[in-house]
This record gives structure tokens, sequence and C-alpha cells, in this order.
């Protein structure tokens, strides 16, 4: 077992980063957030958890964090993860999810710090030619979003080429769900993820679901995408940080998926199955640079980690995601 050092995560406060910081916190990690509440919210940190309001590229609080908490790796989810958004106005995502890690791994680089854990994506890949998707697959983003994020890929790998620094990218797929015991979930409100959505048009929160394309080279002609456990994806982050940590020369990218997919009316059947009610469905045109088919080869991350997945159901998915929205009714008041 590796030594448990103190890690920060930046936007600890958001979706994924506060089911990693709750991961890092139950297997006895010392664990600090930092995150600018932009888009996160102070509810999803533990009370015990150290939370440091400020910006990622703030030099001097990040020094401070260092010094302070003792911190020797981080986990970076901060960042912008809105696709059309990233079409729309590439400068800020070129600003929040490039230049502003590069301050990041700088400040990291500077404060000593050995070990750096990267919430990368799919969108690297852009449109993949063939399906499940290895990380050796050509990467060729459609979006400033998947750029942004490959970008930082390579600013790390330069960085540990140069530097005692060694880093593990993690290429999500879809992430969705929500952790078992209901402590934190997706609380973005507009957010655009399917089962996100769903759930709160089964709650009456939405009044449809819109599907987009149904005229895809899939069995029932929807978009299949690999759905991951987001407390899954968790873990998956903390057996890299333990992988890094035993070997200092070793860096690593691996996707993150169970190698399955669910087309989007597979995805909505099981939203009426867990709930027992029937989810209005309208149908709309295909969304520009959306693929048929979007699975992970996840070989190498099984080979490399000791990672089983103990929520890789779409039912429990969708079960968990259901139990933190009505959660979220109750903290929103």
């Amino acid at each position: 077992m590796s030594q448990k050092l103190p890690v920060l995560v930046t936007g600890g406060a958001g979706y994924i980063g506060s089911h990693a910081v709750l991961a890092l916190k139950d297997a006895g990690w010392p664990v600090t957030v930092i995150d600018n509440l932009t888009t996160g919210f102070r509810f999803a940190v533990p009370d015990d958890v150290p939370l440091y309001e400020g910006d990622i590229e703030d030099a001097a609080l990040l020094a401070r964090i260092f010094s302070e908490q003792g911190t020797r790796a981080i986990m970076h989810f901060a960042g912008s993860i809105i696709v059309p958004e990233s079409v729309e106005n590439p400068l800020k995502y070129y600003h929040n999810n490039t230049a502003k890690s590069r301050a990041l791994i700088e400040a990291a680089v500077k404060g000593g710090l050995s070990h750096f854990i990267f919430s990368s994506t799919a969108a690297t890949y852009g449109i993949p030619k063939v399906s499940p998707v290895t990380e050796d697959s050509p990467r060729e983003p459609i979006n400033p979003y998947g750029m942004s994020k490959l970008m930082t890929e390579a600013m790390l790998a330069d960085t540990a080429k140069a530097h005692p620094l060694n880093y593990c990218a993690l290429r999500y797929f879809n992430v969705a769900g929500a952790d078992p015991q209901a402590r934190t979930g997706q609380s973005t409100a507009g957010a655009t993820h399917l089962i996100k959505v769903a759930v709160e048009a089964a709650l009456g929160k939405r009044g449809h679901v819109e599907v987009f394309g149904t005229d895809y080279a899939t069995p029932d002609g929807t978009g299949v995408r690999d759905y991951i456990h987001v407390s899954d994806l968790a873990s998956a982050h903390v057996l890299a940080l333990e992988a890094l940590i035993a070997d200092p020369a070793q860096s690593m990218t691996m996707n993150c998926g169970y190698g399955r997919g669910f087309s989007v009316l597979e995805v909505l059947d099981a939203v009426d199955r867990v709930t027992n009610r029937t989810i209005e469905r309208r149908l709309s045109p295909r969304r520009a640079g959306d693929p048929d088919s979007l699975i992970s080869d996840n070989s190498r991350i099984k080979a490399t980690l000791p990672w089983v997945p103990r929520h890789a159901d779409l039912d429990t998915i969708v079960g968990h995601a259901l139990a933190w929205e009505r959660r979220l009714g109750d903290l929103r008041g």
C-alpha cells in the first residue's frame, strides 16, 4: 500500500471533483479543495475538508495551500465542460482549461509536488473511426473543449520529461449517477447530461426529453454512449494516484469507461423502469459532431490498476441519480 500523501483537489466542489474528495476521504487520504465556486457548490465539500475559495491560476494562493496543507499531489478537475459553449466561446475554454492548467502545473513544479492526476475526456478522440476506442486511437478533437484538454495532456507529458513530476491523464466517457449514499451528485442547473436531464423530467422538473438524432448507424437509430458511474470513476482516480506514488518514473494515460454502450432510448427506458413512469420523448435532428457510437476500450486501465467497477449497471446508475435529484430539491429548499 502506497503512502497516503496530502492531495489538493481542484474543482472539488463540482460534480466529479466532489466524488473524488469523498473517495479520497473514505480511504483515509488527507484532502484539501480549491474551487472558485462559479459552478461548484459549497455544500458538496464535507465540513471537515479544508476549502479554499479561489482560482487555480492564483500562484500565491496555491503556494500558500501547498505550504499550509503539505500538499504532495494534485487531482485536477477544475475547468469548463460544455461542448457547444466551447464552439461559441473558444477563448473561454483555452483560458479556463488550458492556460489555467498551465499555471497550475507550473505551481506544482515550483512547489516540488510529485504527482498529478488530470481529468481528461474522450472528446480528445473527436469522431473515432473505430469503436471501442483505445488510448492509441488518433486524437483529433472536433471542438475547442476536446482540444483544450488534449493541450493539457501534452503539457503534462512534456513537463514530466523535464521535472520530477509524474502524471496520469484519465479520459472519461459519459459520467453519470451520484454517490450511493446521496452525499453529492450532479447539481448544476441546466445540465446537459442525458441521465441528469431524464431524471429531472421524471420528477417533473422538465416537461420532456429531447432525443437528438434517430438516424444513427446503431440498433435503434439513437446515439450509443459508454456511461460510467461517477463513484467508479472516482475510485479509479485514487487507484491511479497509488500507482503514481508506487512508481515515480511512470506516467499513464487511460480510458475510463465500462467498455459497453447504451443508446439514448435504452437510457430513457431505464429511467422509465426505475421511476415507474413514462417520460415524454421529443425527436429532434441530430447535433453536429455527435458520433454514432462512443465506447471505451478499457483493457489498459484494467490491466494497469486493480480497478473493479462496483456500479456498472444502468438501472443502478439511474437509481443513484434519481435519489440525488430528490435530495437536491431539499438542499436548494
